[in-house]
């Protein structure tokens, strides 16, 4: 017996396994995709009961990406204290004035 060593799964990879396993296939029939053993694919699959996981997705409360990086540069600018619970996620806010 061959010893493997640890291999990371894709998103897409993973996607392939949960739409395969929905399907009904096998785990011996999907392991053989991934040039793996049952076991390493039986890991991913049980891990969440069988169940295929949520999709992921941000918080409509949660800062978008333009405005944490604007924060990081000048601090907080006025439009964005009345952003909905915006403020709640940040331990220590330094309001910087002249900008």
């Amino acid at each position: 017996m061959r010893k493997r060593t640890r291999t990371i799964y894709t998103a897409t990879e993973k996607a392939l396994m949960w739409e395969r396993w929905q399907k009904g296939d096998c785990l011996n029939t999907i392991a053989r995709l991934f040039d793996t053993s049952h076991s390493a694919i039986s890991n991913i699959v049980y891990e969440n009961g069988g169940i295929r996981p949520a999709q992921r997705k941000r918080s409509s409360t949660a800062l978008t990406l333009d405005e944490r990086e604007e924060i990081s540069r000048v601090g907080i600018p006025v439009n964005l204290i009345s952003h909905s619970g915006a403020l709640d996620h940040l331990h220590l806010v330094t309001i910087e004035s002249g900008y």
